[in-house]
């Protein structure tokens, strides 16, 4: 069955600066902003090349954000090498050592530093004050001290948002609703991703409005997952909900596996789950996540301030079905979760 698509699932929340958009005019509107941006090298302050750095947990030989991101400045007219020069600093799969990215890139110095996520933002926020920050992917931008507003940022940090507590009751929905009789459901928590606490309490209350018990899995790390999933079979688990994170989006093949392993029907995030073998993914794009911030690296490049550049919020989400693990797993998605599907992953 070839991949197909279809209409986005409605979103649980509309950002108020961007009441009712729909998917054509956010890809129009993207279309008309990159047409109208004059060449990357027509107009950049400061030393040349401008020198950028990019933080993240990812590995060089498998990001999907980094190639995004390395994509959308070529796109915009920048060649790394010559009319830029880009700083990488590669976690694979941890974040132990963001603190010491940060500060390296900071004594370079570079012109902007790009934050994967928060674990990246909150080491760049305490390395400097001074160079302008651009973090992809926020969960809870003015709980965790990066800016102001969403709409005034205020000072040398801006970015965009890629989940919210919400999004985590509504995959437990379209879990539920994939499963008609699930009763059961394991909660893998990575205890130290930005917004856990809030993520948590919405996980817990969409559970008891659908009448499902939820056992909280933490984990601190990649060589926690073992355990973890381990776990949840002990304690009667019927499927897992993976919420967005750092550390689980970079490991997303080993969750994938163990979940196969187990058994365990697996509701995650992003997109890039669901082709590494979770049963359904309901999130934003990471691709155009990172796309964004680097429209955001090459506003700042030319002259923009951080603080006059809004937090941007995600506007379409997509549901994605991996119907090989569906599969796999002897499982039957019903047809009123299939119709509103945007892609059957064969």
């Amino acid at each position: 069955m070839p991949a197909k698509s279809r209409g986005a699932l409605d979103v649980i929340r509309r950002p108020p600066h961007h009441p009712g958009m729909d998917r054509r005019r956010f890809l129009l509107t993207s279309l008309a902003a990159a047409v109208a941006a004059p060449p990357a090298a027509e107009a950049q302050p400061g030393r040349q090349p401008p020198r950028v750095a990019f933080i993240t947990t990812t590995s060089p030989e498998n990001s999907t954000s980094a190639d995004a991101f390395r994509q959308r400045l070529s796109d915009l007219g920048y060649v790394e090498g010559q009319n830029i020069v880009i700083e990488w600093r590669w976690g694979r799969g941890k974040t132990e050592r963001f603190l010491e990215f940060a500060d390296e890139v900071v004594r370079i110095p570079v012109d902007i530093i790009v934050a994967a996520n928060t674990p990246a933002g909150l080491a760049a926020k305490r390395a400097t004050r001074t160079i302008p920050i651009v973090i992809a992917t926020m969960v809870d931008p003015v709980g965790d001290g990066f800016v102001a507003s969403l709409a005034r940022p205020g000072g040398n940090i801006t970015g965009l948002t890629l989940t919210t507590p919400e999004m985590t009751a509504k995959r437990l929905q379209l879990l539920k609703e994939a499963i008609p009789t699930l009763s059961r459901v394991a909660y893998l928590a990575d205890k130290n991703a930005g917004g856990y606490k809030q993520t948590r309490l919405a996980a817990d209350t969409a559970a008891r409005s659908l009448g499902v018990r939820l056992q909280v899995q933490e984990v601190g790390g990649p060589d926690d997952l073992n355990t973890a999933f381990a776990s949840m079979i002990r304690q009667g688990a019927e499927a897992t909900l993976v919420p967005s994170g750092t550390m689980l989006y970079a490991n997303r093949v080993r969750v994938a596996e163990l979940a196969q392993k187990r058994r365990l029907p697996t509701i995650c995030a992003e997109r890039e789950h669901a082709e590494a073998g979770c049963l359904i993914s309901y999130g934003a794009r990471i691709r155009d996540v990172f796309r964004r911030a680097a429209n955001l690296v090459d506003r700042i490049l030319k002259g923009t301030r951080p603080a006059d550049l809004p937090v941007e919020e995600p506007t379409t989400f997509e549901l994605i079905i991996n119907s090989k693990t569906a599969k796999a797993l002897g499982l039957t998605i019903p047809p009123s979760l299939l119709a509103r599907v945007d892609q059957v992953i064969e």
